[in-house]
This record gives C-alpha cells, structure tokens and sequence, in this order.
C-alpha cells in the first residue's frame, strides 16, 4: 500500500463538539463573589463609552422603583392597605378599640392639668391648642404601632425565629415619625359626653317666678367630659422584602389611615358604657394632617474601606516611602477613590454595600401656597452628605410626593 493511501486510511482525531469553557464569570457570580466591584463597574463606566452611571439594577443614582397601592383590602378592619415598592411589599391593617379613661390610671391628674394649661392659653389660636391637646396621644399611647417581618420574605427569615432587631428598629422609627408629624389629631380619638343643663331647666319652669324675683348670676353650662379614646393598633406585616423596608410601611400607613373609618360613638349614661352604631353612613373618617412622604436614601463609595483603613508606620524611613508612594499614585486614583454616589431607593443588593443612611420626610403645605415643609431629616452611618446635597435630596423628595400623592388621592 502506498504511503499516501495509508495515511488516508488512518482515522482522523476527535474533533470537540462544544467550544471550550470561557474563563470570564457570568454577571450573576461575578456579584455574589465581588458585590463592591460588581456595583462600582456600573457606576463608573469608562469614560470612552460616554455611558451615564447606572445602577446594577438598570435605575439611575435618583431613580426611585415604581409604587403601587390598593387600600380597603381587609374586611376585618377599621382601615387597610396593601403597598408594592418594587418587589417591597407591606400590608397594613388599622384596628381601633375603646380604652374608658377609668382604666387610665394618671386621668384624674392629666385632666386637672390639661384644664389648667387650656384656660391659660385661652387666647392663643386654636393650631396651638390642638397641638398642646396632642399630648394625649403620647402620654397614653393612643397609636400603637408594630412591624413584622413575614417568614419567607427574605432568604433570612425562617419559621419559628424570635422577632429580628430590624422589626423592632423600623417599629421605633415608625412611632416617632408619628409622633413627630402629627399626623393624627388627638380630637378624632376622643369621645366625649355632654352632661344635660338640669339648672337651664330649673328656670325654665320656674320661667314665671324668675320674672318677678330678683335676677340671679347665670351659672355657667357643664363642661364638656371626655369618657373614652380610641385607641389605633397599626399593624404593619412586610410580605416581600427586597430593600428599604421603611418607605414602603409608611406608606402603606398613609393609605391606611386615610381609608379608616372609625365608628360613632357615645356615652350611654343608663348603662354606663360606650356604645357605637352600626351604621356605616355614621362613620367619621379621620383628618390627618397633610401627607408626609418618607425617602430614604444611600450612600456608596467607591473606596469602601477608605474611611476604616487603618496605617501603621513603622519608623521615619517607612513613613517618607509610604508618602512617596501615595504621591506618585494620587494622580491615578484620586478621582477614583473620591468618587461616590447618592442611591434613591436602595433595594436590598445596595444596602448590604453602603453604610451611610438618610431618610427625608417632606410634606407640602397647602395653606402656604404649596410650600415644601420638611418633616424630619435623618442622617446616620457617615459623614459624606453635606448642606448643598441635602437640598437636592429635598428636591427629589418633592417630585416623590407628588407621584404618591397621585397615588393615594386615587383611593379617595
């Protein structure tokens, strides 16, 4: 056999059927092993593409997620609402039960000093009254709110597990937030009770001897009396969490205290109770004041450990090479390490990776014309956040409260 023909012969080798494997890592891994570097490759993209800074979730740094809200979602309670942020969801249910001043055990001295302060402040406007009356509502705990987190709204949270530090945080900043916005009015939790005029009636009978007799000082009628509060137990339960819990619960109470109806109540002096119809044309809804909308932001750096690096220099030759060094290098990464960026919204990727918080509560005031007030204001974790960034912070949260006043007038 020819040489040529041999070879033709032999068989040729395997050829693979799959191309080999790519040593790059998908986007997936690539942010589990390098959250930091998976978030900051997004946000700093080379300056040659001419990209804007985009978040790894495709929002930009100011870009808040899209909110939905349905209210009246619970028959078994005064007021609900169920509110979507994103893949955050809450839903919140207002329950109102009856707490008689005689089960309050200072009443007796609130109410002597409650009347003293009022008789004082006579002549002040009635704003300040009602905000002097609010007292009531800290001093007996008139709203009492509770956060809970659903077993399963997060890879964290299993069955059976005590109640977390973060329900117990968000539980605490919700009641100051309430507190501190005034967004109940004490006058809608009280029931109250007319005693009759019986000395009006004396003279009404006795209409024809009062003429002839001398007149006598007029007493004055009864006071009013305050029998009862009601009490608002605000049940907020998260059944998605996937970041910035907070926002969306306080949301979710919004909707659900503008939805709640509390019934008609009053003081039955045959049987010394309170007693409460059961028609729902008599219910009264509650005037909230305003609407104040909390945003919460985030700060990430592109240098995380920027800030906690801790040096140790040596001796005096050591600390003239580590200057030189920083030197020869600041050109390079200073604009690198410098840069940072205010999140809008964070979701639970970008909370894991920034340790400086804000939250802003803005509301606007209609009797000025549409002026923005600001509720609270809140910084914690760093120091990265200055006056003129604050401003523009404001004005996000001005644009936010128009889209979820829009959102919650719908329900109206």
């Amino acid at each position: 056999m020819a040489p040529a023909a041999a070879a033709a012969a032999q068989p040729s080798p395997a050829v693979p059927s799959h191309p080999p494997p790519s040593l790059s890592l998908p986007p997936s891994q690539f942010a589990r092993l390098q959250p930091h570097a998976y978030l900051l490759a997004h946000l700093s993209p080379p300056a040659s593409s001419n990209q804007p800074s985009i978040r790894a979730n495709g929002r930009s740094p100011s870009q808040f997620r899209a909110i939905s809200a349905n209210a009246g979602s619970l028959t078994h309670t005064n007021g609900s609402a169920v509110v979507r942020v994103g893949d955050t969801a809450a839903v919140c249910g207002v329950r109102a039960e009856i707490l008689h001043t005689e089960d309050i055990a200072a009443w007796g001295v609130s109410s002597s000093s409650g009347a003293a302060k009022r008789k004082k402040t006579a002549e002040d406007s009635a704003e300040d009254v009602d905000e002097e009356d609010d007292s009531h509502i800290r001093d007996f705990n008139l709203l009492v709110p509770n956060l809970s987190l659903s077993t399963g709204c997060a890879p964290g949270f299993i069955p059976g597990a005590p109640p977390s530090a973060i329900a117990q945080s968000l539980s605490h900043q919700i009641l100051s937030l309430l507190h501190t916005s005034r967004l109940v009015r004490a006058d809608d939790l009280r029931i109250w009770y007319q005693p009759p005029d019986l000395s009006a009636m004396e003279r009404h009978n006795e209409g024809e001897q009062m003429e002839t007799e001398e007149p006598e000082e007029s007493s004055e009628p009864p006071k009013r009396e305050i029998k009862a509060f009601w009490v608002l137990y605000i049940d907020v339960l998260i059944v998605s969490l996937a970041g910035n819990p907070f926002d969306a619960a306080w949301a979710a109470i919004l909707a659900a205290l503008r939805n709640t109806r509390l019934p008609k109540a009053w003081w039955d002096v045959d049987n010394d109770m309170v007693l409460c119809s059961d028609e729902p044309s008599k219910a009264k809804k509650l005037r909230l004041r305003g609407l104040p909308v909390a945003s919460s932001y985030c700060v990430f750096e592109a240098d995380a450990a920027a800030g906690w690096r801790a040096v140790i220099v040596p001796d005096a030759d050591q600390e003239r090479k580590e200057k030189e060094k920083e030197s020869a290098a600041a050109g390079k990464n200073k604009s690198r390490m410098e840069q940072r960026w205010i999140l809008a919204d964070p979701d639970g990727f970008e909370e894991n990776l920034c340790q400086e918080k804000i939250c802003v509560v803005v509301d606007k005031d209609e009797n000025a014309g549409g002026k923005t007030k600001i509720v609270k204001m809140e910084k914690n974790g760093g120091l990265a956040v200055d006056r003129d960034e604050f401003k523009k912070l404001v004005d996000i949260s001005t644009e936010r409260w128009e889209q979820i006043k829009k959102i919650l007038d719908g329900f109206e």
